[in-house]
């Protein structure tokens, strides 16, 4: 499977370095272009790939990780995104309620995301404390979709990269926690929580 990172902000730069610690191959694209990622790739080695956001589309698994406002700016870029699974990192932060429509800020990205399949992972650490853990121990994340397979699959990445997957079930459900409720973050968002190995 390929993957690709869309976003080389904090978030997406933290979780390009766990691939490359972990030599696992991902391209990484923003909206500057590949050529402004260079010093990165300089510093992460040959497993993080500078794309333009055209070739990184082509991946099976994208890990958003743009600021919530930009995801309508990245699904435009294709018209349909059947079969890709699609990880949202984004945390609606600042964004009034109503903005929302009374639903979770996943379930607006599935919306745009036309035929994605979502899951909601990797969100709730700031990115200085993502991929960070005690020596013997890895660190928990949260994950969860309507798509029970492609949660599953994004569990597989979790634990190839290092981490300890704990899966949430619907995003309505046990993902709720996951996102911003009433405007406030939930129970789950920015928790740091290891688990022996």
């Amino acid at each position: 499977m390929k993957y690709a990172i869309i976003g080389s902000g904090k978030i997406g730069t933290a979780l390009a370095r766990i691939f490359a610690r972990k030599n696992i191959q991902v391209a990484i694209a923003n909206s500057r272009g590949p050529e402004t990622l260079a010093s990165l790739t300089e510093e992460l080695g040959p497993s993080v790939v500078p794309q333009s956001l055209q070739n990184a589309y082509k991946a099976e698994m994208i890990f958003l990780a743009v600021p919530f406002p930009s995801h309508r700016d990245v699904a435009r870029q294709l018209n349909n995104w059947t079969g890709r699974i699609v990880v949202d990192l984004t945390n609606a932060l600042h964004v009034p309620p109503e903005e929302l429509g009374g639903l979770l800020s996943s379930e607006v990205l599935s919306q745009a995301f036309v035929g994605a399949r979502l899951v909601k992972a990797f969100n709730h650490l700031p990115a200085a404390q993502l991929g960070t853990s005690l020596e013997g121990q890895r660190q928990a994340v949260f994950i969860s979709s309507n798509d029970a397979d492609a949660s599953a699959a994004v569990a597989v990445v979790a634990t190839q990269l290092g981490f300890a997957p704990v899966e949430l079930g619907r995003l309505d459900k046990g993902g709720a926690p996951l996102h911003v409720l009433g405007g406030r973050p939930g129970g789950l968002l920015f928790q740091n929580l290891v688990k022996v190995a």
